[in-house]
C-alpha cells in the first residue's frame, strides 16, 4: 500500500497515516476531500432535498463532469454543503440564478488555485531534471498532508481579507464617483505589455521563459497591490488592472514601467478612465477596450492615457501629462492620446 501508519502525528496524540509510496488517486482524494463517497447523484440530491436538475447545474458550474446515474462519487460533506445552499435558498438569501453564478465563480477560482500551487509544489519539492520516483510523489503527498490543515485556515482568513478588500474598493468608488450601482462603475483601467515577446518565447527556452512570465506577473502584482488597485487578470505578457482613482492608476503605471524595466525586458502601458462593466471578476466595455488600444500606440518604456484621465489627472502631484498626435484606434475611431510622466513634486 502507498500509505500505512507508521506512527502517531506530530502534537495530535493519535495516529495519521503518512504517504510512503507512489499514491493512488483514491489515496490522493482521501487527503484532500476526507471521507470516501457513498453516494450517487441522484442519491445526493434526495437527500439534500433539492431538485437533481439543481444539483447537477450546481456540479457542473463548479467544473466537474456530469457522472452517470450508479456511479458512486459525492460523500456526506457533499450532503451538508447542498443542504446549507437549500437553507439559503429557503430563506430568500439565493435564488436558483445567484446560486449557479456563485458556484461558477467558486469553481473556476479554486481550480485556477489548487493547479497552481499542484504546480508550485511539485516544482519546489521536485528535480526538474528527471523523471519523479515513487518516494518522489510519496514526499510530494507527505508534505501536503502536514501543510493542508494550516494553509486551510490560512486561505479562510485570507479570502474574508479579499471580500473587506473587495467592499472598500466598491466604496471608494461611490465616494469619487457617485456611482453606488455595482454594474455602472467608473474606473481607471490599465493594460501593461511586455515589449518583444514573441521573440523572448524563440530565443528561451521553457524555464528561462517561464522564469520571465512568473517575474513579469509577480512584480506587476506587487506594484498593483502596494498603490491599492486590483490586478484583474494575468495574460502571460500582459496584465490588466484597474484602479478607482485616476492618479493611484498613473502611479501604478509609471512605477510599473520602472520596476520592469529594472529586470530587463520593456514594458509599454496604456491607461483610459471612464465606465466599466463588471463580470465574473473581468471588467468590460468601451473604456476596457480603449486601454488596451492605447497600449497598442505606446512607446517601449512609456504610458498614454486617454483625455478622460489627461483631464482627471490636472493639477495632481507628481505627475503631468503631454499632448500626442492624434491617432486611429481600431474599432473606437480617431483617439487623443496623452504620454504620462513623472515630475519633481511626487
Amino acid at each position: 500500500m502507498g500509505r500505512n501508519l507508521l506512527g502517531r502525528g506530530e502534537g495530535a496524540g493519535e495516529e495519521e497515516e503518512v504517504f510512503t509510496g507512489r499514491p493512488t488517486a483514491e489515496q490522493i482524494e482521501h487527503l484532500f476531500v476526507g471521507t470516501s463517497p457513498s453516494y450517487t447523484r441522484i442519491q445526493v440530491a434526495s437527500l439534500a432535498e433539492l431538485p437533481q436538475e439543481l444539483t447537477e447545474r450546481i456540479w457542473r458550474a463548479l467544473g466537474f463532469a456530469t457522472l452517470p446515474d450508479d456511479e458512486v462519487a459525492f460523500t456526506d460533506a457533499d450532503v451538508t454543503v447542498l443542504k446549507r445552499v437549500r437553507t439559503m435558498m429557503e430563506s430568500g438569501l439565493l435564488d436558483d440564478r445567484t446560486v449557479i453564478k456563485m458556484a461558477r465563480a467558486l469553481g473556476q477560482t479554486t481550480a485556477r488555485l489548487a493547479q497552481w500551487q499542484a504546480e508550485i509544489m511539485v516544482g519546489a519539492l521536485l528535480d526538474p531534471d528527471r523523471p519523479p520516483t515513487d518516494e518522489d510523489l510519496a514526499r510530494v503527498m507527505e508534505t501536503s498532508r502536514r501543510m493542508l490543515p494550516g494553509f486551510e485556515q490560512v486561505l479562510t482568513h485570507v479570502w474574508r481579507a479579499q471580500l473587506a478588500a473587495a467592499g472598500t474598493r466598491l466604496l471608494a468608488i461611490a465616494d469619487i464617483t457617485d456611482d453606488t450601482v455595482p454594474t455602472r462603475l467608473t474606473l481607471a483601467v490599465g493594460f501593461a505589455d511586455l515589449v518583444s515577446f514573441t521573440r523572448a518565447t524563440r530565443e528561451l527556452d521553457e524555464r528561462g521563459l517561464a522564469e520571465l512570465v512568473e517575474g513579469f506577473e509577480g512584480r506587476a502584482s506587487d506594484v498593483v497591490a502596494e498603490h491599492g488597485g486590483r490586478l484583474v487578470k494575468t495574460l502571460g505578457d500582459e496584465v490588466l488592472f484597474t484602479a478607482a482613482d485616476p492618479r493611484t492608476a498613473a502611479m501604478i503605471a509609471l512605477e510599473l514601467v520602472d520596476v520592469i524595466q529594472r529586470y530587463g525586458p520593456d514594458v509599454r502601458i496604456g491607461l483610459a478612465y471612464g465606465p466599466v462593466l463588471p463580470i465574473m471578476g473581468d471588467v468590460f466595455g468601451t473604456t476596457v477596450n480603449l486601454a488596451a488600444r492605447l497600449t497598442a500606440i505606446a512607446r517601449p518604456g512609456t504610458v498614454v492615457v486617454d483625455s478622460e484621465l489627461a483631464e482627471a489627472l490636472e493639477g495632481a502631484p507628481g505627475v503631468e501629462v503631454g499632448r500626442i498626435r492624434r491617432r486611429p484606434a481600431r474599432g473606437l475611431g480617431v483617439v487623443q492620446p496623452y504620454v504620462l510622466r513623472r515630475t519633481g513634486n511626487d
